[in-house]
């Protein structure tokens, strides 16, 4: 999940759908779009396939490839692309790159009229429904690439590279991986080192230290929090996994499957009561809930806030208002108390920018081959250095200097350990997710508009609508 300014990724979400009165079209225009033996006759031939080769790309046919304009910027994909137009002569000239904040808007057309890209980067606040992609049956099985030899170590199959858990999360419903999720995304509580040691304080790893620092902090003049008022799923990045840290990740899990009373977990009224707190107590900045992501980074690079809910892209996206003795860094969620069922250090992290290859590509193989060289060493390291994010191969970060708030993410991953949680909801079920339960519940809540138990009753009422509506294809972990 990348970010990106102020009109482009987030401007699809109204505060009327806080009220739930509206809904974002999911890609219903989808269920129209042929699919079938057509695609088939409008593929390019196949080329030979060789040990150079293994995905047999035709070595003269053109490349279509979308890519998201966000958090991560385009440059890293062009590089990429440069490498295959390196390693296909032939190619030169016909590798067609196009980049866009509105993914929905550009290519549902292109789907509907079955002339998509080769290769998209779907991600954003437009972005196309994973679920119903899968569901209508639209993507290409990545499977192939998956099993093809590593681009730098033919020994090692793709698969074999890829940070655990990746692959799993390109998959819905059985074995076909149809998502590759290319970076890989720390979620946590965004901090400055520096702006804590200004206090004398350290970051907080008990909630009764979070508000004791929190207290601290409002007597200087400065909030303890902020967040993307306009855009209150970014609350989730930190609240998910503190709801997994006091109730075990079995309680995410009920809550992804759509389970009747899921949300309703005394772990989940836990977390909410303690994210409610902070807004009682008057610890978080005035004007939040007006605030857009690029405006709250702001505030909190300014030091008017401590800390932020976020992802691991912020570093690259805030770095023009990031001071340069900020000292960014993330943390996992601070512990409830002693009952908590997983240890201080649980932390959501997973895949993001989620890469797809649509079923009814021209050049279906030269999609899978831009990804398999993006996979490779020398791409992996150019997109750490470019954006300062962790790809989805175990590594690529070797003899880099990292900056402070990728090295804290690898820090941040190492103490957790096997305690990794990784919520599906954003990617199963993105209108609920987002407008929903982001929007329609917890913006209100830490606005102060909805109680704890209203806003329970309310993200609730919103998962059991979904789980009813049989337009809606549904999945469960297993």
């Amino acid at each position: 999940m990348g970010s990106t300014s102020d009109v482009g990724r987030r401007d699809l979400i109204k505060r009327s759908a806080a009220l739930g009165l509206i809904s974002v079209p999911a890609m219903s225009a989808l269920s129209a779009c042929a699919s079938g033996g057509d695609d088939e006759a409008k593929k390019v031939d196949k080329g030979k396939k060789s040990a150079k080769n293994p995905l047999a790309v035709n070595e003269s046919a053109a490349l279509d490839v979308v890519i998201f304009d966000g958090g991560f910027g385009q440059q890293y994909a062009k590089d990429a692309e440069a490498e295959y137009a390196a390693a296909f002569p032939k190619t030169k000239g016909k590798v067609k790159h196009a980049a866009t904040q509105k993914i929905q808007t550009v290519l549902q057309p292109r789907f509907n009229g079955g002339t998509p890209p080769d290769l998209v980067d779907n991600s954003g606040a437009e972005q196309m429904d994973m679920g119903t992609l899968v569901g209508k049956n639209q993507l290409t099985d990545l499977t192939p690439l998956l099993d093809a030899p590593s681009l730098d170590d033919p020994s090692k199959t793709v698969r074999e590279t890829l940070r655990p858990g990746v692959v799993e999360m390109g998959q819905f419903d059985g074995k076909p991986v149809w998502i590759l999720y290319y970076a890989y995304t720390v979620y946590g509580v965004w901090y400055s080192k520096s702006n804590l040691a200004k206090l004398d304080v350290e970051y907080p790893e008990t909630w009764d230290d979070m508000l004791k620092v929190c207290e601290a902090a409002k007597k200087k003049g400065i909030a303890g929090w902020t967040y993307p008022g306009k855009f209150p799923y970014y609350l989730p990045f930190s609240l998910y996994p503190f709801i997994a840290k006091i109730g075990g990740r079995d309680v995410l899990d009920s809550i992804d499957n759509l389970e009747p009373n899921a949300w309703k977990h005394p772990a989940v009224k836990a977390a909410f009561e303690a994210y409610y707190e902070l807004y009682k107590k008057g610890y978080i900045l005035k004007g939040t809930p007006g605030l857009s992501h690029i405006e709250s980074q702001t505030a909190w690079n300014q030091g008017k806030a401590l800390f932020i809910p976020n992802g691991s892209w912020v570093e690259n996206e805030a770095k023009k208002t990031t001071p340069k003795d900020f000292q960014m860094a993330v943390a996992a969620p601070s512990s409830l108390d002693r009952s908590d069922k997983l240890p201080f250090g649980t932390l959501w992290a997973s895949g993001g920018e989620p890469f797809i290859v649509p079923k009814a590509a021209k050049n279906p193989q030269g999609g899978m081959e831009l990804l398999r060289i993006m996979l490779g060493e020398k791409s992996t390291k150019n997109f750490v250095k470019q954006v300062s994010s962790l790809s989805s191969l175990n590594g690529g970060t070797e003899g880099l200097s990292l900056p402070s708030g990728l090295a804290s993410a690898q820090e941040a991953l190492t103490k957790a350990g096997k305690n990794v949680v990784n919520p599906r909801l954003q990617d199963w079920y993105v209108t609920l997710q987002k407008q929903q339960i982001g929007v329609g519940a917890l913006g209100e809540m830490m606005a102060g508009r909805m109680t704890p138990a209203e806003t329970i009753k309310k993200c609730q009422k919103f998962a059991d609508e979904t789980a009813k509506d049989d337009a809606v294809k549904k999945y469960k972990h297993v």
